[in-house]
């Protein structure tokens, strides 16, 4: 894992100096993330991960044969059903359409339970207290019950954990977590700043405006404009994709300009895998568009190359984990423990553990 020193007083270069995958910064310690544990040929995780949830809707819709085709749902699959379509059926679906989503919850919440019971066998879990669950599955209500579900499971085995859903939308979680790796070099010039959380079916990027008169540390920030690029759709090619973001920021960059926000020339993106400091991704990229692990390919090279100026200064890139990212828009909200950490429901399951650097002896938000 890299490691390297945060250097305060300079900010990074063209977006290829060693700044990226920190394991330390101002406010916590990573402890650990993308850790992949294997059970057979298969990883842990990946029996609760947004892939494995359709799964068990299409298993438990087939057990169900006829009751499913004469109730709401019909002839419907609802594994390619959207998710506001699940808790549509779920709150006011007739009675059948509710239990078996109610059955694919259950099986996928013993799973769940059964990966973070896994997970704190580790080294890197021992001691957490507590577990933010974010992910494109906890914007829904049916995400919500699988979160609170499993922490019922744990709580009945005696396994003292407490499970909450992320603060943050998650399509905004990834964005403001970003700010947290940008800390060193947002100083009071800057109102605001570029982020983009890149996900294995879509890319979001967006304007942060850091809110300073609310709250020093940033932890008042939010999301003021946004643009989501659902790639999956389209299949792109990896340098169609990284121009089509290129476009984004370049959007973004201008709508700063127009409203007259001090943009800094920092950006910060979070992307699936194991990330080194020269900003190389080491594996766990196999979702994205394209090989994102060739030894030839610098993501935040790439970025800085499509948009190597923002608002006249020359433009940085700071490169970590889309996981962590999004554990790190939990920082106030998990300020009175020591160790937490983060799990990221979407293709697959992200996961990353924190440490304050206080030993958790603030109030949390």
């Amino acid at each position: 894992m890299p490691n390297a020193d945060i250097a305060t007083e300079d900010a990074p270069e063209s977006g290829t100096a060693n700044q990226h995958g920190l394991m330390e910064l101002p406010e916590v310690s990573i402890e650990s993330y993308n850790l992949e544990i294997r059970e057979g040929r298969r990883f842990v995780g990946d029996k609760a991960s947004g892939r494995a949830f359709r799964a068990l809707l299409d298993k438990v819709q087939a057990q169900a044969g006829d009751l499913a085709e004469e109730s709401d749902i019909g002839d419907e699959k609802l594994a390619e059903m959207k998710k506001k379509e699940w808790d549509r059926l779920l709150t006011n679906g007739d009675a059948n359409a509710a239990a078996i989503i109610h059955s694919a919850v259950e099986e996928f919440s013993q799973n769940l339970a059964a990966v973070v019971r896994r997970y704190l066998r580790h080294k890197s879990w021992r001691g957490v207290k507590k577990v933010a669950v974010g992910g494109g599955l906890r914007r829904s209500r049916v995400g919500e019950l699988s979160i609170a579900r499993t922490e019922v499971i744990l709580k009945g085995e005696d396994i003292d954990i407490g499970l909450v859903p992320l603060l943050h939308h998650p399509d905004e979680g990834g964005l403001i977590g970003a700010l947290h790796l940008l800390l060193p070099w947002l100083d009071e010039a800057y109102d605001s700043a570029l982020t983009v959380d890149i996900g294995g079916s879509n890319i979001r990027a967006g304007i942060l405006r850091l809110n300073r008169h609310k709250a020093a540390d940033l932890s008042r920030s939010e999301v003021i404009a946004s643009e989501l690029w659902r790639y999956r759709d389209v299949e792109p090619k990896r340098d169609e994709a990284l121009d089509h973001l290129g476009g984004m920021l370049r959007e973004l960059a201008e709508h700063a300009e127009e409203k007259r926000l001090a943009l800094a020339p920092h950006i910060g993106v979070g992307c699936p895998g194991r990330i080194e400091a020269d900003g190389s991704i080491a594996q766990g990229a196999q979702n994205l568009p394209g090989n994102w692990e060739a030894a030839s390919f610098n993501l935040p090279a790439a970025i800085h190359e499509r948009i190597p100026y923002i608002g006249g200064s020359r433009s940085s890139v700071v490169l970590h984990n889309d996981a962590v990212m999004q554990g790190l828009s939990e920082i106030p909200r998990m300020r009175d423990v020591k160790r937490w950490a983060v799990l990221t429901i979407g293709t697959g399951l992200g996961n990353a553990v924190f440490a304050n650097a206080d030993g958790g002896k603030r109030k949390a938000m």
